[in-house]
C-alpha cells in the first residue's frame, strides 16, 4: 500500500465542536501558541459501536498505562462524524479524558484525505501520529482491527523519541587521552606530595 499523501507533510489546520459543544482549534493552542507535543490523531467510524467503543477505551487506558504515552505526554484526538450530543454521551458513558471531536461535514476527514471504510460503507478508521513540530510522521489505516491503532502509536512514539548520542571514535579518544593526562597529572602530583613528606620526616629526625 502507498504512503499516505500527508506523510512528512505538516498537519493541516482545522476547527470543530468537541464533545461539550466548544469549537476546538487544530493543531491544539494554549494561549496563542502551538502545543509542543506529539499527537495521536485517530479518525473512527461511529461513536458507540463495539469496535469504537473499544479504540476510543484502549487510547484512554493507554494515556496512564502506557510509559511512552506519559513520557512523551502525547496529546490524543478522536474525530468520527457523529453529531455533538452523540459524541457528549459517548465521552460520558465510557469517561473518555482526551478530546472528541464532532465533524458532521467532514472537514477534518477531507484535510486528511480520509475516505470510506470497508466497501464503501461508513467512514474511514485511521491514525495520525503527528510530532511535536507539527509534522504528519506516520498513519494507519485499518478499518476491522481496532486493537492495532493502540499499538501502532506506541511504535511510531517510541521512534520520535530523542535517542541517546553517541560519541564518535574522535570524540572517544579525546576524552580518553584527556583522562590520561588528568590521571599523569594525579600521579605527578602525589609523588611530589611523597617527596615533600619525606624531607619533613628528615629534618624532623635530624
Amino acid at each position: 500500500m502507498a504512503p499516505h499523501p500527508l506523510i512528512n507533510e505538516p498537519a493541516p489546520e482545522f476547527s470543530l465542536p468537541d464533545a461539550n459543544g466548544h469549537m476546538f482549534k487544530f493543531p491544539p493552542e494554549e494561549q496563542g501558541v502551538r502545543v509542543k507535543k506529539p499527537i495521536a490523531l485517530f479518525f473512527y467510524p461511529e461513536a458507540g459501536t463495539f469496535g469504537c467503543t473499544r479504540e476510543a477505551c484502549q487510547f484512554r487506558d493507554a494515556l496512564v498505562e502506557k510509559e511512552i504515552f506519559k513520557r512523551t505526554d502525547v496529546q490524543v484526538i478522536g474525530i468520527s462524524s457523529d453529531p455533538v450530543p452523540k459524541q457528549k454521551r459517548f465521552v460520558e458513558s465510557q469517561n473518555l479524558t482526551y478530546p472528541v471531536l464532532s465533524d458532521e461535514n467532514h472537514v477534518a476527514y477531507r484535510a486528511f484525505h480520509v475516505g470510506k471504510g470497508l466497501m464503501g460503507f461508513g467512514d474511514a478508521r485511521i491514525t495520525f501520529v503527528i510530532d511535536s513540530e507539527g509534522i504528519i510522521r506516520d498513519s494507519l489505516s485499518a478499518n476491522v482491527n481496532f486493537n492495532a491503532h493502540v499499538k501502532f502509536v506506541t511504535k511510531a512514539l517510541e521512534k520520535l523519541e530523542p535517542q541517546p548520542s553517541v560519541r564518535s571514535p574522535s570524540e572517544t579518544s579525546d576524552a580518553d587521552a584527556a583522562a590520561a593526562r588528568s590521571e599523569s597529572s594525579d600521579d605527578s602530583s602525589l609523588s611530589q606530595t611523597r617527596d615533600e613528606l619525606s624531607r619533613a620526616a628528615y629534618v624532623v629526625g635530624a
